[in-house]
């Protein structure tokens, strides 16, 4: 988890640019002394915009060249454009190790979120039910290799086509051994939170897989009933 901005580390810039002492004002601040024109009391709010706000900026941000807000942290404290950015690419990252570590190699290391729901074509499934299927695969295919083809991201959601090879030299969700190879393609989209798949909608060519296995007739269904 990432620590919050650390802008009180923040480099001090030099104070803004001199403005007129005649416009400061002597404000009682209790010990006798003269207080800055609308640092205490309601009665200076213009001073208070044009002189002590600055000041305050100035021990919290540093103005660099190209007009770019700069902390003495780099790491900690990033525009928001910059932490979004980071959040998008490592989520595409951690979706791209489902398919490149998981399916490919049986590494199941990818953080899920407790709360994780799968939709499938007709029902949900938990992320055991998930891991379990994807074993399966694993099983049925022991040389399964999932190409990353095509990897969008927007906002929380990462978008995954992906192309699966292997064969069938196996037993596993509910098929058995053909020998058979194949090549089936698909489409899933993963929603992230705090850098964990927290839901997905997947959707695969379930039946080029069977056709391909012999285990669907391919052609008319029709044609191929009346012969």
């Amino acid at each position: 988890m990432q620590r919050a901005p650390t802008f009180l580390a923040a480099t001090v810039v030099p104070p803004p640019a001199p403005f007129d002492p005649n416009r400061m004002h002597s404000v009682p601040d209790g010990t006798g002394s003269a207080g800055l024109a609308g640092s205490v009391g309601p009665t200076q709010p213009m001073e208070f915009d044009m002189h002590v706000r600055p000041l305050l900026l100035a021990a919290l941000i540093t103005l660099c060249p190209g007009q770019r807000l700069c902390f003495a942290n780099a790491q900690d404290a990033q525009t928001s454009p910059a932490l979004a950015s980071a959040a998008t690419e490592r989520n595409k990252a951690t979706a791209r190790r489902v398919y490149e570590e998981g399916l490919s190699q049986g590494r199941f290391e990818v953080p899920y979120s407790p709360g994780f729901v799968g939709h499938g074509r007709n029902a949900t499934f938990s992320h055991a039910e998930g891991m379990a299927e994807a074993r399966g695969w694993r099983s049925a295919f022991p040389d399964l290799l999932v190409d990353v083809d095509l990897i969008l991201a927007e906002g929380d959601l990462v978008s995954v086509r992906w192309t699966a090879r292997g064969t069938n030299t196996g037993n596993g969700n509910g098929l058995v051994a053909t020998g058979k190879p194949v090549v089936v393609s698909g489409t899933t989209v993963f929603r992230f939170e705090s850098g964990a798949i927290a839901e997905e909608w997947t959707s695969g060519d379930s039946l080029g897989l069977l056709r391909q296995l012999g285990l669907f007739p391919a052609g008319n269904p029709g044609a191929t009933a009346a012969k």
